[in-house]
């Protein structure tokens, strides 16, 4: 069964930086599109970022384009998102997420496009 651990949330100062990991398992297949969604309170989740597994595409919500990074290792099996620049309006649960694209080419940005999700860590960006 495939599963997904996030981690490397936490506070951080406006202006600031954090690097969040995405930790799959039990994967039978290499090929699977990832991408990171955020809920903060009282709003929907939405989307932040995706990437494709074998062409690399990457794909961003408007609002973190410039300032977040999504990047994989295979090696690894891990997708990160590397967040610059954190404003109070970046403050959130962000949640991995990923879902087999025999394509290897595609970055949902919908997330009932993803079918495996992690539980979330929260990052807080104090003004």
């Amino acid at each position: 069964q495939v599963q997904v651990v996030e981690s490397g949330g936490g506070l951080v100062q406006a202006g600031g930086s954090l690097r969040l990991s995405c930790a799959a398992s039990g994967r039978t297949y290499s090929s699977y599109a990832t991408g990171w969604f955020r809920q903060a309170p009282g709003k929907e989740r939405e989307f932040v970022a995706a990437i494709s597994w074998s062409s690399g595409d990457t794909r961003y919500a408007a609002s973190v384009k410039d300032r977040f990074t999504i990047s994989r290792d295979e090696a690894k099996d891990t997708v990160y998102l590397e967040m610059n620049s954190l404003k109070p309006e970046d403050t959130a649960v962000y949640y991995c997420a990923t879902v087999f694209d025999p394509s290897g080419r595609l970055t949902p940005a919908n997330s009932y496009e993803y079918d495996v999700w992690g539980q979330g860590t929260q990052v807080t960006v104090d003004s």
